[in-house]
């Protein structure tokens, strides 16, 4: 049996991304913005799922982010989740690659027990890559990026196809092993019917918070006790259940600062008719050769 621990995030569209959406510190307004699932989480989620129909274990999803990131915890459950966790907290706001592997590390500590760490080869909402290789680094174990395939598993061993410029490699690693996937990885299963209907109300702190508000029939310590009962609440962590050093979180343990953002036109300028004879030929080869296109 192996026990996986996912990492997920909910990312802001970036087909919608402007400069209007940028707040004055550099970070974007994700408030502004549709929010969804990053793509390739969710094949590392669909990996870690046949990683345990295969041979067994569990499989443990978690995201940082604000309050409303929840929804792709919910959407995990859907898939097959067995357990979320949101990683929720003010202080961890405006976190770069390093302050965020930083508390991811930290938090997958704390949950313990694992085999597998995988994530998506990196988040459409800053393209960086570095957040997997990062964790893996602060948590001292091997890890395998841009994986296309698992081959197999056995004798506390993973191989893994690679891919690579031009072709793939097949690696080997111990395990605990932290593993990024490509988006050709899987095709990530459709929502099941049945647990929807068991998870659509499932509910963090916050959210059950919130259901209090103006409304004098409801407690949120009985609340707590319901949904905790009836395995539908979403647990959340925050910088107070995780012992960090504070100055290594946030904006604060961030060192990578963004300045401005702009919306790029490409527009296009002279072009030039290539006739279709030799000498035409010709001229477009020296042309692409003095572009050293070629």
């Amino acid at each position: 049996m192996y026990n996986s621990i996912v990492l997920v995030k909910q990312v802001p569209d970036t087909a919608n991304i402007t400069g209007q959406v940028m707040k004055e510190d550099g970070t974007v307004n994700r408030a502004l913005l549709p929010a969804i699932f990053n793509y390739e989480d969710k094949v590392a989620l669909e990996i870690a799922l046949r990683v345990k129909e295969k041979y067994g274990g569990k499989v443990i999803c978690i995201t940082m982010g604000p309050p409303r990131a929840t929804d792709v915890l919910r959407e995990c459950l859907y898939m097959g989740a067995d357990e979320v966790y949101a990683i929720t907290d003010r202080k961890f706001a405006g976190a770069d690659t390093l302050a965020t592997s930083y508390v991811l590390s930290e938090v997958i500590k704390k949950i313990g027990n694992y085999h597998f760490v995988f994530g998506g080869r990196q988040a459409i909402d800053g393209d960086t890559a570095q957040v997997g290789p990062q964790t893996a680094e602060k948590l001292n174990i091997p890890q395998i990026t841009y994986a296309e395939e698992i081959i197999d598993i056995k004798n506390n061993k993973v191989r893994v196809k690679r891919k690579i410029d031009g072709g793939y490699e097949i690696l080997e690693s111990t395990i605990p092993v932290l593993i990024t996937v490509i988006k050709e990885a899987a095709e990530p299963r459709p929502f099941s019917a049945k647990r929807v209907m068991t998870y659509k109300t499932a509910k963090s702190l916050s959210e059950l918070e919130k259901l209090t508000e103006g409304n004098s029939l409801l407690y949120i310590d009985s609340l707590l006790h319901e949904y905790k009962q009836k395995n539908k609440f979403i647990p959340t962590i925050t910088s107070e259940d995780i012992d960090i050093d504070q100055s290594r979180i946030g904006i604060k343990g961030s060192p990578t600062k963004v300045f401005k953002v702009e919306s790029v036109v490409l527009s296009g300028g002279n072009h030039e008719k290539i006739e279709a004879s030799k000498q035409g030929i010709s001229m477009l080869i020296d042309k692409l050769i003095e572009d050293k296109i070629f």
